[in-house]
């Protein structure tokens, strides 16, 4: 009798379809789950990527314009005009924290003679003048791979001496992002070179993809008629965004 019981059993068990959707769901649920959350942080990610790529875009077209006239043929690039710029990039990546997970540099490649240039004949070389940074990660991931050490005077990061602030260094050969094709300025004139390191924050934690480190780079030459003397501070002098701060 028992047999027969269970084989009757069976066969209703077989014939019944009540909750079958719901254990379709329950089975399925969890794949178009994990692939939906999947295809929503591939979807982020490329969007903070195109996000940061174009705010360095953005930040170099706006150094290389900026500035004030000191007469009628030659314009002058203030400290505040480079916190400006700096503080726009920052609110533009706001929705990311841009700045406190990321680091912002902005260096001014010159080739332009200075009164320090003695070899050659006074012959200008690639150099880097100056650098400006914004953001509070800190580390060879995050600070530019150009960074010279800080004057005592923090008047400039790029210096050959702490008594000579406004000197820079020189890169003759101009500037490669990790051997890619060197970047040069026109003789005479100036390239706003712009370094972005962020890392992203994944929005479902590191289950489906891990914080990635991404970089971006951008760079313009400069428009105007720029005076390449130094980075001017006329009063009420602003505070220099040097790269020994880290700071939002």
């Amino acid at each position: 009798m028992m047999p027969r019981r269970l084989h009757s059993f069976a066969n209703r068990l077989r014939r019944d379809r009540a909750g079958l959707a719901m254990i379709e769901f329950a089975l399925s649920a969890p794949v178009v789950l994990a692939i939906g959350c999947y295809g929503t942080e591939m979807a982020n990610l490329a969007m903070v990527n195109m996000r940061v790529s174009q705010i360095a875009l953005n930040l170099a077209d706006n150094a290389s314009r900026v500035g004030a006239y000191s007469n009628l043929t030659t314009q002058q690039l203030r400290e505040v005009d480079i916190n400006d710029i700096l503080q726009a990039a920052r609110y533009q990546g706001q929705g990311i924290n841009l700045t406190a997970n990321g680091r912002i540099t902005i260096s001014s490649l010159e080739n332009v003679a200075q009164n320090y240039d003695t070899a050659n004949n006074g012959a200008p070389v690639q150099r880097i003048h100056w650098q400006r940074c914004i953001g509070a990660q800190s580390g060879k991931d995050f600070d530019s791979q150009f960074k010279a050490n800080v004057p005592a005077n923090a008047g400039s990061v790029a210096a050959t001496s702490p008594s000579d602030p406004n000197r820079g260094y020189d890169l003759p050969g101009g500037i490669s992002d990790n051997g890619t094709t060197p970047i040069q300025a026109p003789g005479g004139a100036g390239v706003i070179y712009v370094e972005i390191n962020y890392r992203t924050k994944p929005l479902f934690g590191s289950w489906l993809s891990q914080p990635q480190l991404i970089h971006y780079i951008a760079s313009f030459v400069v428009r105007d008629r720029r005076d390449y003397a130094q980075l001017y501070n006329p009063a009420p002098a602003a505070s220099l965004s040097t790269c020994n701060l880290y700071a939002v």
